[in-house]
């Protein structure tokens, strides 16, 4: 009998144990994960705790914001010359290849499908345009900057509808009337 009785404490004893402290053992748990990570706001080193981390403030531009002007991307077109003056001729063919074949995924001002072209060329290379135009496969596949954006755009993949330089080239001319 005593045995049992010994026993009966025991376990007693064991689950107060387990079951006790309370808040100021939560108030121990949360200091621990606090030191565990250092952007915690609990934790009592991090005096700024709403200024964001560097490596968050760059993830905070999106693939479609962000400027390249150096990548030319992956694809037939190595340089290309882009003259001042908009080549009138060559963006009203652009126009009809634009509507033709680009207008289901693309507006010039706003996020659709893909992302907006107007003033692309304030944020890429014409030979990066280009080659995007050209050839959406092998850039997502190889281009971080073209994979970044089909993330961004949830895996919507640009369509490849096989065309020459030189029709990308007019609708190029074209997206910058917009």
């Amino acid at each position: 009998m005593k045995n049992y009785f010994k026993l009966g404490l025991l376990v007693l004893a064991v689950s107060l144990y387990s079951c006790g402290g309370g808040e100021a053992e939560t108030e121990t748990k949360k200091e621990e994960s606090a030191l565990v990570n250092p952007n915690n706001p609990n934790n009592p080193n991090n005096s700024v705790a709403d200024e964001p981390a560097e490596e968050e403030a760059t993830d905070e531009v999106l693939p479609s914001q962000r400027i390249d002007l150096v990548s030319i991307g992956v694809g037939p077109v190595k340089s290309v010359t882009i003259d001042e003056a908009i080549d009138e001729e060559m963006a009203a063919k652009g126009k009809t290849l634009y509507d033709q074949k680009c207008t289901a995924c693309h507006k010039p001002d706003e996020r659709f499908v893909g992302p907006p072209q107007k003033d692309i060329l304030e944020r890429r290379t014409p030979e990066w345009v280009l080659n995007m135009i050209i050839n959406p496969d092998v850039m997502v596949k190889e281009d971080p900057l073209a994979k970044a954006l089909f993330e961004e755009y949830k895996g919507a993949a640009m369509t490849n509808y096989n065309l020459s330089e030189e029709d990308a080239r007019a609708i190029l001319e074209y997206i910058r009337t917009f």
